[in-house]
C-alpha cells in the first residue's frame, strides 16, 4: 500500500515475513569474494593471471576458484568490482612498481600502479575498483598483474597463513 505523511515505516515483526513488489529483487546478487591461500610465483615483467583459489562466499556459484579464476555473473546488471594484492619481491629494495588490472572479458578494463623507481621496496599492497556493465550471461571478469623488480628476479603474490586475506577478488550486484 502507498504510505502518506511522515515517521516511521516498520515492516514485520519477528517470525514474519516481507514481500516485495513485482520488479523488486535483491539487488546485490549475484555476489562473491575470493582470495589467496597460497603464493603465486611472478615472472618479472610478465603479465600474470591471480589465481584466488579460495571462496569466502559465492551467492550463485559463479565464480570459478579452480579452473579460469574468473566470476561470470547470471545476472545482468552493474557490479560493484574489488581486488586487492599484496606483493613481495623477495629481495629488500627490489620493487621497481606493480600494475594491477581488472580484466572483462579477456581485455583490460581497469588498471592502477605503484610505481617506486627513485626508492625501491620489497613489499607492498595494491588495489583496484571499479563499477562494471555485465550481460549475465556470457561476461566475466579476472584480475592480472605485473611484478617489476631492479634486478629481473621473480616475485610473489602472498597467500599464506601469515597474510589471511591480503589479496582478494570480489564483487556484487549493485542494480540494473
Amino acid at each position: 500500500q502507498t504510505i502518506t505523511g511522515s515517521g516511521t515505516l516498520t515492516l514485520g515483526t519477528s517470525g514474519e515475513t516481507v514481500s516485495f513488489a513485482s520488479g523488486v529483487t535483491g539487488l546485490n546478487y549475484p555476489a562473491f569474494e575470493a582470495y589467496k591461500t597460497s603464493n603465486q610465483t611472478l615472472t618479472d615483467v610478465i603479465l600474470t593471471k591471480v589465481q584466488f583459489e579460495t571462496e569466502s562466499f559465492d551467492t550463485d556459484n559463479c565464480y570459478d576458484n579452480s579452473t579460469n579464476y574468473r566470476f561470470t555473473p547470471t545476472v545482468a546488471g552493474k557490479y560493484f568490482v574489488y581486488t586487492e594484492v599484496l606483493t613481495d619481491a623477495q629481495t629488500a629494495s627490489n620493487l621497481n612498481n606493480q600494475k594491477l588490472f581488472i580484466y572483462k572479458n579477456g581485455s583490460e578494463y581497469k588498471e592502477t600502479i605503484n610505481e617506486f623507481l627513485s626508492n625501491p621496496i620489497r613489499q607492498t599492497q595494491i588495489n583496484a575498483i571499479a563499477t562494471i556493465d555485465m550481460n549475465g550471461s556470457s561476461d566475466y571478469l579476472e584480475i592480472y598483474i605485473i611484478l617489476d623488480t631492479s634486478n629481473g628476479s621473480s616475485g610473489v603474490v602472498e597467500g599464506t597463513v601469515l597474510y589471511p586475506k591480503a589479496t582478494i577478488f570480489g564483487a556484487y550486484r549493485i542494480g540494473t
